[in-house]
């Protein structure tokens, strides 16, 4: 009887013990996935995981947090000072060496396609919902997939900026506008700055711009004639007409060839 109630007694000690302890940190937070990050596109579960050549060669990097880590991409007591605490050529891993394989330079990840000026939806899987405020940097024109990126890469300033954002279906929703007058490979880089929490969630989202689609006019004739007038005579030696004089030749010729055949018609009477 008394070594029941030592062992109940040792148990409740135990149980007591183990509810004052501080809990673990969480496992998971969020990412990127529309555009798709890096990080999500070579996360558990993703169909590119697999597939992905440059996602094979970032989980054969040694130490690798993918592809179970995929949304744990976060760095401690930043507060803003990203240019700072996170070097060149590690934007992308924010510096932890367990992420290291998405700074590799290379023209082969994932890439989300998209219009460049258009209205766009962003969505950020919140697997652990935050407070805070997201940054959405381009790349500057020239970018060079093929080199690590580095903070001069990206536009000084974001093209978009959302605070607290709704979620809906597990997701951030943000919508806004896409950066114009950008073609090609591109990267956008996302910066989730936590408010009640100390951490900076870092991704890199690569994408290609295409131009936006408009439809294509014609000149009017008159417009046209304009135009091959304002050009001026041909240059010496090159054998051809304006439009606009190769054209009146052509009429010109043609009433003379009417009035030639009038006349023979006549005298046929």
């Amino acid at each position: 009887m008394v070594m029941r109630r030592r062992i109940a007694s040792l148990a409740v000690t135990v149980l007591g013990v183990g509810l004052l302890l501080p809990a673990g940190p969480a496992g998971a937070h969020g990412a990127l996935e529309n555009p798709l990050s890096r990080a999500a596109a070579c996360g558990t579960g993703s169909p590119r995981t697999a597939k992905s050549p440059a996602c094979k060669a970032a989980l054969a990097v040694s130490s690798t947090a993918l592809p179970g880590g995929w949304d744990n991409l976060r760095v401690a007591n930043v507060a803003g000072r990203d240019r700072q605490v996170i070097p060149d050529g590690k934007l992308c891993s924010g510096g932890i060496k367990g992420y290291s394989g998405l700074d590799l330079a290379r023209k082969d990840w994932p890439a989300t396609k998209l219009t460049a000026g258009a209205n766009f939806t962003f969505k950020y899987r919140g697997t652990i919902p935050h407070k805070g405020t997201f940054r959405l940097y381009v790349t500057r024109d020239g970018y060079n997939p093929s080199r690590a990126l580095k903070w001069s890469d990206l536009e000084k300033k974001p093209f978009l900026k959302f605070t607290d954002p709704a979620m809906a279906d597990g997701s951030y929703v943000m919508k806004g506008r896409l950066p114009a007058a950008k073609t090609g490979r591109h990267l956008i880089y996302t910066i989730w700055q936590n408010s009640d929490t100390p951490d900076t969630y870092y991704s890199c989202s690569d994408v290609v711009f295409r131009g936006a689609k408009t439809a294509a006019t014609r000149p009017e004739p008159a417009a046209a004639l304009s135009e091959a007038a304002a050009a001026g005579p041909a240059s010496a030696g090159n054998g051809r007409l304006p439009w606009a004089v190769g054209g009146a030749a052509l009429v010109a010729a043609a009433g003379v060839i009417t009035l030639l055949a009038r006349s023979k018609s006549r005298r046929l009477r």
